[in-house]
């Protein structure tokens, strides 16, 4: 994680680049852990062999597997809120997922802050366009405008 900033800071930053997350290796142990905790085991996700035969010639993360990836990238690549004191998400205005993730595949999430509105003193809430790259990919795995608040001391 990035150094603290002041809300006031980061309202200076809205419409910019604010975080790019370290690559994140998406293995079949994880997409089959995942599996297990939601109960979906679709088998392009969990049966490489029968996977094999379809147009992604192999075992993808679940979409939802790729959304839940938000939070580690946010921890890595976004600069804390100074004297935050909690933060929830508060949902997506926006979220289309664009390419699957392959088994085995490195998937990082850059962020830029493209909303800032304080609702009280102690409560902000922040919108991110946030884009799920593929390392070597055309095309982004997920972009999302996601929202969370931010409640500071």
């Amino acid at each position: 994680m990035a150094k603290e900033v002041s809300i006031e800071a980061l309202k200076g930053m809205v419409g910019q680049e604010i975080g790019l997350s370290k690559w994140f290796e998406i293995s079949q142990a994880d997409i089959n852990a995942f599996a297990d905790l939601t109960h979906d085991h679709q088998f392009i996700h969990v049966d490489p062999d029968k996977a094999k035969l379809t147009p992604f010639g192999g075992t993808i993360a679940h979409g939802f597997f790729t959304v839940s990836m938000l939070s580690a990238f946010a921890i890595d690549a976004l600069p804390a809120v100074e004297k935050r004191t909690m933060g929830v998400n508060y949902g997506f205005d926006r979220l289309r997922m664009m390419s699957p993730v392959k088994s085995g595949a490195k998937v990082r999430g850059r962020f830029v802050l493209k909303a800032l509105d304080s609702k009280s003193p102690q409560q902000h809430q922040l919108t991110y366009s946030v884009t799920v790259e593929i390392e070597g990919g055309d095309k982004p795995a997920m972009v999302a405008d996601w929202v969370t608040l931010a409640f500071t001391a």
